[in-house]
């Protein structure tokens, strides 16, 4: 079963994100990445600033698969959802998509659920499972 992407989020491809070569350099597919991930969560109320009160994340992983190159000028799609939820973890997978529709990278990531005021991993509330699991319209 191909489960569905539920955060879609259409980004424009700078001039800046090409390497000499002419085409998107690698590190620009994480920036991509982290746009998507950043979306996915402020959509779960997760924080990535150390706002007091508010729950936050820190990224234990990341990880590319580079399929094709993107070019410039071009616009992608990076859509995202969730993997699995554990204790205090869960992973996000992401796809990039070019104008041709085509996946130009899939990449993952790792997030821990953080208490900065702490500096300590906290563990994933059921309040935030059930929103996850909401928002994926699965169980996990």
């Amino acid at each position: 079963m191909d489960i569905e992407f539920k955060i879609k989020i259409k980004l424009r491809i700078d001039w800046a994100d090409l390497d000499l070569f002419g085409h998107v350099n690698n590190v620009a597919f994480f920036k991509y990445a982290q746009a998507s991930r950043l979306a996915y969560c402020e959509a779960l109320g997760l924080t990535s600033t150390m706002e007091a009160g508010k729950l936050s994340f820190v990224v234990a992983s990341s990880q590319c698969q580079f399929k094709i190159p993107l070019y410039y000028p071009g616009d992608i799609e990076v859509q995202t959802r969730l993997d699995w939820i554990k204790n205090t973890s869960f992973q996000l997978r992401h796809r990039i998509i070019n104008q041709q529709e085509q996946v130009a990278a899939e990449t993952s990531d790792v997030l821990v659920l953080y208490d900065y005021a702490k500096k300590v991993k906290t563990r994933i509330t059921t309040n935030l499972k059930l929103k996850m699991e909401n928002m994926e319209g699965r169980n996990l």
